[in-house]
């Protein structure tokens, strides 16, 4: 048995007095440690109170607290006379210290393999700056914060709702399903029925869903070129081949997608058709016609993302493909609330029942608690019309963001940059002369306090562009962004 004196108790017990927790809890923790690493073994004696509280600089009294705190987790017997004894050590012979601070730490590496999932490194990054575009945001400033919180705090009162705040039905509340639904019939021309709606906590969690329901590893899928790098992402993490296809004024090229079903088995096809991402430009009447007509044919899945389908500025929507589909190809997922702070938001997915069926059991297992409270006071911003009379303001504020950044551009850059207006959503998409290194241009702009993320720009020998948000900046930030950007290139 090792004597207490031979254990280099100080190089394994580092206790920090700025921490929360109590002195004697650290040590007790620490002790812990060492027993269950092995460091000391079954019928270790550990020191005496006053021979371990000297040798840690502290009062005996924390040290008593300690070894209190130890017999009663039954980590140590205590005997009259004898001293404190190690009982749930496991091994015979102690384990080699290694130093000691391995105890007071959590381990840095994990002790087996496991996979990478370099396909998702993460494309977000983040500086300090005053000023930031991002790829077409809402304000949060414009947000019905207060309204919202009136609805969650009435909502938590309610005693029929407390039994609620358990676990939920994966589909969605009720309440909101069916309101949900009656918005989406009037306002995108569907004829759904709850049956057909699965309520999720994201876009991106209703992409990853489909992905993981009705992709196999290998299946291609066809984008645009360029497309939304999340979805990509997921994609791609399922296994997925992704091809691209060419994207013009009238958004994807119908042609180039049928070329690729003469040659290869097509499994699906993504496309944000009110206004393609990142480009901005809508999918013509013509175009979504000979998808639907397409994908009958070659049997191929149409998922079509909702994407910025309540801000349109300039005349009527084109209602969405899934509104015309007879066949049971498209599955349509998108975003309510997408003009609210991103707190009070959720994501759909609207697809023929039996499909709707299969994939809550995978909802049931990755999310089984669901919103409620949220999804109650989205419901009841649906059902007392309020929600309509918010995007009515926010769209005409979004509007008038949109034409003043059109504006600057166009006075302060001139023929520098070519700028697409777009009928709707919250980004414009630019293009630039090749001969302007863009990523150069990210850093000029950040040393003068404006941040452009990396996932903003687009330079290769094919493109050379930047999708600018403007949803997010107001008039004046907007004006001050601008002017950053023109003294960036030289003006």
């Amino acid at each position: 048995m090792d004597s207490p004196v031979l254990v280099p108790y100080p190089s394994f017990i580092q206790v920090d007095r700025k921490a929360t927790t109590p002195v004697y809890l650290q040590v007790a923790h620490q002790l812990i440690n060492a027993i269950q690493r092995g460091y000391l073994m079954d019928g270790h004696k550990l020191p005496g109170s006053r021979q371990l509280a000297s040798l840690l600089g502290m009062h005996r009294n924390t040290i008593v607290a300690s070894y209190a705190e130890l017999e009663a987790q039954g980590w140590i017997e205590i005997q009259p006379s004898r001293g404190a004894f190690v009982r749930n050590g496991m091994r015979q012979k102690p384990t080699r210290l290694n130093g000691g601070r391995d105890l007071a730490g959590y381990p840095p590496q994990t002790g087996f393999s496991f996979k990478k999932w370099n396909v998702l490194d993460n494309p977000f990054d983040d500086a300090p700056a005053s000023l930031a575009f991002d790829d077409g945001l809402p304000d949060p400033r414009l947000s019905h914060v207060g309204y919202l919180s009136r609805l969650l705090h009435t909502n938590m009162k309610r005693r029929s709702n407390r039994a609620k705040l358990g676990y939920s039905n994966p589909l969605g509340s009720a309440y909101y399903r069916a309101n949900l639904v009656n918005f989406l019939n009037l306002t995108r021309g569907l004829h759904i029925a709850e049956k057909n709606i699965l309520i999720t906590r994201s876009l991106e969690l209703s992409v990853y869903i489909v992905a993981e329901t009705l992709l196999s590893p290998g299946d291609c899928v066809v984008v645009g070129d360029l497309s939304y790098f999340a979805t990509n992402m997921i994609f791609q993490k399922a296994g997925a081949t992704v091809l691209t296809v060419p994207v013009d004024e009238q958004g994807l090229d119908v042609d180039a997608i049928r070329r690729l079903c003469l040659h290869r088995p097509i499994r699906m096809l993504y496309l944000t058709p009110h206004h393609h991402y990142p480009t901005t430009v809508t999918l013509s009447a013509r175009r979504r016609v000979e998808l639907l007509e397409l994908s009958a044919a070659y049997g191929f899945i149409i998922l079509e993302d909702d994407y910025d389908y309540d801000f349109h500025y300039d005349g009527s929507p084109l209602l969405p493909m899934a509104s015309a589909d007879t066949g049971g190809m498209v599955v349509y997922v998108g975003t309510f609330g997408k003009s609210m702070a991103p707190g009070f938001r959720s994501g759909f997915i609207v697809a023929p029942a039996p499909l709707i069926t299969e994939m809550d059991k995978l909802l049931g297992i990755i999310d089984r608690y669901g919103d409620t409270l949220t999804e109650a006071a989205l419901g009841e911003m649906i059902a007392d019309g309020e929600i309509h009379r918010y995007l009515k303001k926010a769209v005409n504020e979004y509007k008038g963001r949109r034409d003043h950044l059109v504006r600057l551009l166009s006075d302060r850059m001139g023929n520098r940059v070519h700028t697409i207006v777009p009928t709707g959503g919250l980004a414009l998409w630019t293009t630039w002369s090749p001969c302007y290194n863009l990523m150069q241009l990210r850093k000029t702009c950040m040393q003068r306090g404006l941040y452009l993320p990396r996932y903003l720009l687009y330079q290769s020998k094919i493109h050379s562009g930047i999708r600018l948000g403007f949803g997010s900046l107001s008039l004046d930030e907007l004006t001050q962004a601008v002017e950053i950007m023109a003294e960036a290139t030289g003006e």
